[in-house]
């Protein structure tokens, strides 16, 4: 339950007390200052408390938007403010110096000091203010054309009730529940009525969590449809995975309709995206293996695992670049590179191009739906592996570009994410101190060698001790990469280097084995690895720090595990390597997975929802 203090009697024909009922407030009424002091002090410390003009007119979703939104400690808008239980103590502090200021003035006037509060001009403004004056964040929402405000006299309250009538705030709340920036596919083809299916949802009390999970569950029977091999069953997972996509698009407008964001739902909407889409490519290769028609009972295991190596590579090229990217305050990339790309994308038919060239998820989902239902397993990771490697190599050049052309600092913060995206191990901290001497702005340099060496190596020569060799000559240069802070200006490119070179020196071991199990062995290693990364990713991205060094030294960190692949390859005979493989991945697993389930299911873990470029 949450409480509204109104600061004074409700005026008279106004639904505000009503609207405050039907958003989840107790309302209860003060007279004058002390009043809404003593309320306030009475209530449990764990509750939401807002303070409300009581002359306040205004749309409903403005006030839902200003009270109610989950992400914030406190928030305000024109007439009302809003503390969750971490900031009731500066709301409670900020009560009482306006309190202390208004008794003072009304006793210097020679009056009383009670102060009616209709008298008061704009307590909650005064309110926030004061927060933000002992320097406790203060959320105010965007209300573009939402009404919000506190009328002093009879003709401003009429004039505010007429624009509030002129307006559809219905309307407003049902489109800003689609993401402001998505892709052509999303945005034409899925949004215009996934948004109805998100009030639907809303109204019959489904939270965005069980939307979240019914799309998983869609995904995963398009998965086995996908496996069974037939033609139907083809045609059937493509329909299923449109399906599941129009969900995953529902549960985050279902979510920014009703502002029902939640840690758990956090951490379902940052990891099941990728399950869903992995999941997929496994019951696409279990599907060849079965399939009769033309290019049938097909081995494309390694193809789908390279699909998914790619893809995790795209991510981490995209996340390292943004985190490089951006200082403490939040400013963005200021180059010259950068303010171009700002311009086209708001000059007409470029912003679509640029959005689909990228492929993200919308595009990617359709066009993996259309050709699973047309054609075969095969000929769809071809088209998706050509398609995503363009994409990458689209996206990773233009932001190459705009790393160069860029002149700003890198932050502490940065540095931080780029070391942590890394995801160096117990080798690399035990060899750092000797390769200190690594001139500054060779890192990439030294990760792109170091990976292309023991990739190359595991291509000609297999499971082998030259292999072994190259990739102990890899957790040396890998070492050496990260010896020195990430601040050089292409340094972001180090953490997908890494991953290129670990997830590919396990797929082309796995491939040069054949023996049957070890690709999907290999597929399941990779799978629980680059889980591990998305979670730090997402733990980054909600100011979290990343996962405990602990957990990384227990997995090995990078460069541990790609030792440890080749080594294995090259100490064990063909069919116990892909044995040796599948024990590793569920261990890796298990670890990985107790750990990010205990971080995120915690009251500390922070409410972090993708609003930026679709994945």
């Amino acid at each position: 339950m949450s409480t509204a203090i109104l600061t004074g009697q409700p005026v008279p024909g106004s639904s505000l007390e009503g609207d405050l009922r039907s958003l989840g407030f107790e309302v209860r009424i003060a007279s004058d200052v002390g009043d809404a002091e003593a309320l306030l002090t009475a209530l449990p410390a764990d509750r939401r408390v807002a303070l409300v003009d009581a002359r306040f007119v205004g749309h409903l979703h403005a006030l839902r938007l200003g009270l109610t939104d989950p992400r914030f400690d406190a928030a305000a808008l024109p007439g009302a403010v809003t503390a969750r239980p971490a900031a009731r103590q500066a709301l409670a502090r900020a009560l009482a110096g306006a309190r202390a200021a208004t008794t003072g003035a009304a006793d210097n006037g020679g009056a009383t000091a009670t102060v009616v509060l209709e008298d008061l001009p704009d307590l909650p403004g005064r309110l926030a203010a004061a927060l933000e004056a002992e320097d406790t964040a203060v959320h105010r929402p965007e209300l573009g054309s939402l009404v919000a405000t506190v009328p002093t006299d009879p003709q401003a309250r009429n004039e505010a009730r007429q624009a509030v009538a002129a307006v559809d705030d219905e309307a407003i709340r049902l489109k800003s529940a689609v993401k402001s920036r998505d892709g052509f596919f999303t945005t034409h083809f899925i949004s215009p009525y996934s948004r109805y299916l998100a009030r639907w949802c809303a109204r019959r009390g489904l939270t965005p969590n069980q939307v979240t999970t019914a799309s998983l569950l869609t995904a995963l029977i398009a998965a086995g449809c996908a496996a069974t091999g037939t033609r139907a069953g083809f045609v059937a997972a493509g329909v299923l995975l449109i399906a599941s996509f129009v969900l995953d698009c529902t549960d985050g407008q279902l979510a920014r309709y009703s502002l029902q964001y939640s840690t758990l739902g956090a951490w379902l909407d940052a990891t099941f995206d990728r399950a869903k889409e992995y999941a997929y490519y496994a019951g696409l290769a279990l599907g060849a293996a079965r399939y009769a028609g033309p290019g049938g009972h097909d081995d494309v295991w390694a193809l789908a695992l390279g699909a998914m190596v790619l893809q995790t590579c795209r991510h981490v090229v995209d996340f390292a670049f943004n985190e490089a990217n951006v200082g403490e305050s939040g400013a963005a990339n200021s180059s010259p590179t950068a303010g171009l790309s700002g311009k086209l994308d708001r000059v007409g038919w470029t912003v679509w191009l640029r959005r689909m060239i990228v492929l993200p998820i919308g595009e990617r989902w359709a066009m993996i739906a259309v050709l699973t239902a047309l054609t075969t397993p095969r000929v769809t990771f071809v088209v998706l592996l050509i398609g995503c490697a363009l994409a990458a190599l689209y996206t990773t050049s233009g932001r190459v570009l705009r790393s160069l052309t860029n002149k700003g600092p890198r932050s502490d913060r940065a540095t931080r994410a780029l070391a942590d995206l890394a995801d160096a191990g117990p080798l690399t901290e035990a060899l750092t101190r000797a390769v200190r001497r690594v001139p500054g702005g060779a890192a990439p340099f030294l990760a792109v060698l170091g990976g292309a060496l023991v990739v190359l190596a595991a291509a000609l020569w297999g499971a082998s001790w030259a292999t072994a060799a190259a990739a102990a000559v890899y957790v040396l240069t890998s070492s050496a990469a990260v010896a020195r802070p990430l601040t050089g200006a292409l340094d972001w490119l180090v953490p997908p280097f890494f991953r290129a070179a670990e997830y590919g020196t396990i797929l082309v071991l796995a491939a040069r084995s054949e023996v049957n199990g070890a690709l999907p062995a290999a597929f399941g290693l990779v799978a629980a690895v680059a889980y591990h990364h998305y979670d730090t990713v997402y733990r980054i991205r909600g100011n979290a720090g990343a996962p405990p060094r602990r957990l990384v030294r227990a997995i090995g960190g990078h460069e541990g595990r790609t030792l440890l692949v080749a080594v294995l390859a090259a100490a064990l005979t063909a069919t116990a390597f892909q044995v040796a493989l599948t024990v590793l991945a569920v261990a890796v697993a298990l670890v990985v997975l107790a750990e990010s389930i205990r971080f995120w299911v915690s009251a500390g873990a922070p409410a972090v929802h993708d609003e930026g470029e679709p994945a």
